[in-house]
């Protein structure tokens, strides 16, 4: 295990970029391979961010083999909320680390998500990423993963299909 008290902020981009990367060009089995095998993916009510998955119904709350049933089902051609998949380019800045413990790190960052879709009007989901991040030597895994959209109702945004 590496240390997280040496992480530059500028490692954490690279890997936020690069995780951005995977997304936007549908490389899911690459993506996956970034995550912790007790790896976690949140995203919660846009009227209850703060809440607990436990006690309050989210949109996704996935644990590590939900999340690997996700990417095979979005993957599958047969999957037709993604297929043709939408197109997606992810903008993400204002990363900071919020805070060092032995080799984990927690990173916030914002971001704003275009979906691109037949058929269908530009879509925007801009909002927050929470991450803990496992130290690993010279490279990240994700232990979880939390999105957070900023949006006064979901409808409007249409189906969150993808992996945000």
């Amino acid at each position: 295990m590496g240390t997280a008290e040496n992480v530059s902020i500028e490692s954490i981009c690279e890997f936020l970029y690069h995780e951005a990367a995977l997304l936007d060009e549908w490389k899911l089995e690459a993506w996956e391979k970034l995550l912790t095998d007790d790896a976690t993916y949140y995203v919660p009510p846009n009227d209850q961010p703060e809440s607990d998955h436990r006690n309050t119904l989210y949109t996704i709350a996935d644990d590590r083999e939900r999340i690997r049933q996700r990417v095979i089902r979005l993957m599958d051609p047969s999957c037709h909320a993604e297929f043709p998949h939408s197109r997606t380019r992810r903008m993400i800045n204002n990363i900071r680390i919020t805070e060092r413990d032995d080799d984990e790190l927690s990173v916030a960052a914002n971001f704003v998500c275009y979906r691109f879709r037949r058929h269908e009007r530009v879509r925007e989901y801009v909002g927050c990423y929470q991450y803990r991040l496992v130290c690993q030597d010279d490279f990240f895994l994700i232990k979880n993963r939390r999105v957070v959209v900023d949006a006064e109702e979901l409808g409007s945004l249409g189906s969150v299909s993808f992996i945000l």
